[in-house]
């Protein structure tokens, strides 16, 4: 990864897992890294971790809670102020949980991991339009394969099934990017947008899953540790190379394990009709519009 003195990089979630881990780098490479977690504690905590090994890292943290859209507007307000910003990593995630809402009522799942990220991404853009190699980094899951929206249930008013809401939340999440792209290079707007997937990482996302929190210990020897998990997301948001709409995922093991590369996706992900349904109803739902023209 080249040196990256000079960038600041905004990342959901930072605190532990792939986003303490892309945090951690990013900080070795000499980035400003703005934390932006819901736990002022826990943030702390993850930021005393990277100082004990590099004294000097430019680290910050900012309140983000995804699950209430109030906490994301101020979140990008505050963020708004810092002198530059380079590239916002969307990160953070729940998966598995029994039903629970937002702040205003949305699917947690749904609402943390999609409509939260594509807010603050709306509020956000202008300001890293400002920098020179802007990037947007969206987190999907190879979960997104089984991925069908319930469009008359976004909200899951009539059904919930955990296992579902998330792969769904996973495949909006690669809906997103293809639209963020696509409305991106139709108004000329230097900003790249990318897609990564950690594989299977030990981490503790699935901490609501009994079963899952069993084999999390064994998934970092068979498969990826988080800090492997972290490679492409790192490759996304830094790599030199990379051309925007692309998505990274490890290479080995169906994609579960390995280095980064180029990762598959499927044609539901891509399609572009509903990329753009996906995106007015999201708006609809946050109240947040990204003021960026359909292509």
């Amino acid at each position: 990864m080249p040196d990256q003195s000079g960038k600041c990089f905004l990342i959901t979630g930072a605190n532990t897992g792939l986003g303490f881990e892309t945090a951690r780098v990013l900080a070795r490479r000499h980035a400003r890294v703005i934390l932006a977690c819901r736990n002022a504690d826990k943030a702390d905590a993850a930021m005393a971790f990277i100082r004990a090994e590099m004294p000097n890292a430019d680290l910050a943290f900012l309140p983000l809670d995804l699950a209430d859209l109030e906490s994301v507007k101020a979140a990008a307000a505050q963020a708004q102020a810092e002198r530059r910003l380079d590239v916002l990593i969307n990160n953070a995630g729940i998966c598995f949980n029994q039903l629970m809402r937002t702040a205003q009522g949305h699917e947690l799942q749904f609402g943390v991991n999609h409509l939260g990220h594509f807010a603050l991404t709306g509020l956000l853009w202008r300001k890293l339009a400002e920098s020179a190699d802007a990037r947007i980094v969206v987190t999907s899951s190879t979960a997104h394969r089984l991925g069908n929206l319930d469009w008359d249930d976004l909200d899951a008013r009539k059904r919930y099934n955990r296992f579902k809401r998330y792969m769904d939340s996973k495949l909006a999440n690669l809906l997103h990017l293809v639209e963020l792209d696509r409305r991106f290079r139709a108004a000329n707007i230097p900003i790249a947008a990318f897609g990564c997937h950690p594989g299977v990482a030990a981490t503790n996302l699935a901490q609501h899953s009994l079963t899952f929190r069993a084999v999390t210990p064994l998934l970092g020897r068979i498969f990826n540790s988080a800090a492997q998990g972290a490679w492409p997301t790192l490759q996304a948001a830094t790599d030199p190379a990379a051309a925007s709409g692309q998505y990274f995922g490890p290479t080995r093991l169906g994609e579960s394990a390995g280095p980064s590369g180029p990762a598959s996706r499927t044609a539901k992900s891509r399609d572009p009709l509903l990329a753009r349904r996906l995106w007015d109803v999201s708006v609809d739902l946050t109240g947040v519009d990204p003021g960026l023209a359909p292509a």
